[in-house]
């Protein structure tokens, strides 16, 4: 049977606009003349279709089993039919006989269309799932284009459609129609309406992709990130090394005149980004991380494990603490530590003041104390 060239070029059409391999095509086109050809034989045949791709010729094969005694005429034949068609066969053996059925082209065309059209779709979404599994942890650019039940539609290129849940968007953002925006891929899925592809806007992993583009020592390996600590839209704090002694790597992620990390945090809506010299010494690093408060002393607490007491001057409580306890708690994530400030009193004189209190209090000097 032939279906011609033009049926050829326009599958080769279809492997231009749905970006498929050809033989991903012609395989799903033959799994569908397959079924078509069953439903058309009424039985459960054993049946084979090979679609030459070059000029359009199917071909179609019943696989039978040579058999002494035929039982089953739809999957069996005979040893003496078998020898009288050509073939060197004992009983047992499995033999391919070509067949042309009457009208079988006009039957399979109105029955595979359906199936073709439902393979090719598979195959679309297949091509689709893996395109972005392998994605996983990277950025792409999407457009919103609908906020539905508390979840963002984003459409990325074309004709892939994901989603950005209500938990992984930037609390102070919102999401105009066609605004163009980076986005993390945090899933893939697989489900019966194709690939379930679940984006994010507030996950740690943006923040660092962020980084690696503005900041190309980063992306060289000179500098290392070794922890970010995120609240989205709001304030990070990103850990730094260096083996380089002549880079600094936080003017580096930083810029000239703040440069790269102000494009990282206009692309995040405003989020304030502190950058930190990590150590390996971790009363160092926790001393760092509480940057910019300045730390007098960091104690490591005996009485539970990977805690600490930190002092502070009283003029920088509120700078290490932050608004709403904002700065301790990130430099808490960031660290892994659990982080206590305390007040240090400057050393000083007693005043008059001092004294005037004590006095009150009765608690006097020894040496002004009335001996009888």
């Amino acid at each position: 049977m032939e279906l011609g060239r033009d049926f050829i070029r326009a599958l080769k059409q279809i492997e231009a606009d749905k970006g498929l391999p050809l033989e991903v095509i012609i395989s799903s086109i033959e799994a569908a003349l397959v079924s078509a050809y069953k439903k058309y034989k009424g039985t459960n045949s054993n049946a084979e279709i090979e679609l030459d791709s070059e000029n359009g010729i199917i071909k179609i094969y019943e696989m039978m089993e040579v058999v002494d005694t035929v039982r089953n005429p739809a999957y069996e034949i005979s040893l003496e039919e078998a020898r009288s068609l050509g073939y060197d066969v004992d009983p047992g053996d499995i033999i391919k006989i070509e067949v042309s059925p009457r009208d079988f082209g006009r039957i399979a065309a109105q029955t595979a269309r359906q199936v073709i059209m439902q393979r090719l779709k598979d195959a679309e979404r297949q091509v689709i799932y893996n395109d972005f599994s392998a994605k996983i942890g990277e950025i792409v650019i999407g457009e919103p284009f609908k906020d539905e039940e508390g979840q963002v539609l984003i459409r990325i290129g074309s004709k892939v459609d994901a989603i950005l849940p209500r938990e992984e968007r930037i609390p102070t953002e919102t999401y105009r129609p066609g605004q163009r925006m980076k986005f993390y891929v945090l899933d893939v899925r697989k489900t019966s309406r194709g690939p379930r592809i679940v984006l994010s806007r507030s996950h740690p992993g943006l923040l660092k992709n962020l980084l690696e583009i503005e900041v190309p020592e980063i992306k060289e390996g000179v500098i290392e990130i070794k922890s970010i600590a995120r609240e989205a839209g709001v304030r990070s704090k990103i850990a730094v090394t260096t083996l380089d002694p002549n880079v600094d790597p936080v003017g580096a992620c930083i810029g000239a005149r703040g440069s790269r990390i102000k494009a990282i945090s206009d692309e995040l809506a405003g989020e304030r980004i502190d950058v930190i010299i990590w150590s390996s010494d971790p009363m160092t690093y926790i001393k760092n991380a509480l940057s910019p408060a300045k730390v007098v002393k960091v104690e490591p607490r005996l009485d539970e494990d990977k805690a600490v007491n930190v002092y502070v001057r009283p003029d920088q409580l509120s700078l290490a603490i932050g608004k709403g306890g904002q700065n301790v708690r990130l430099a808490a994530k960031l660290t892994g530590w659990k982080i206590d400030i305390h007040v240090m009193e400057p050393d000083r004189l007693p005043t008059l003041q001092d004294l005037f209190e004590d006095i009150v209090k009765g608690e006097l000097p020894k040496e002004w104390e009335i001996k009888e």
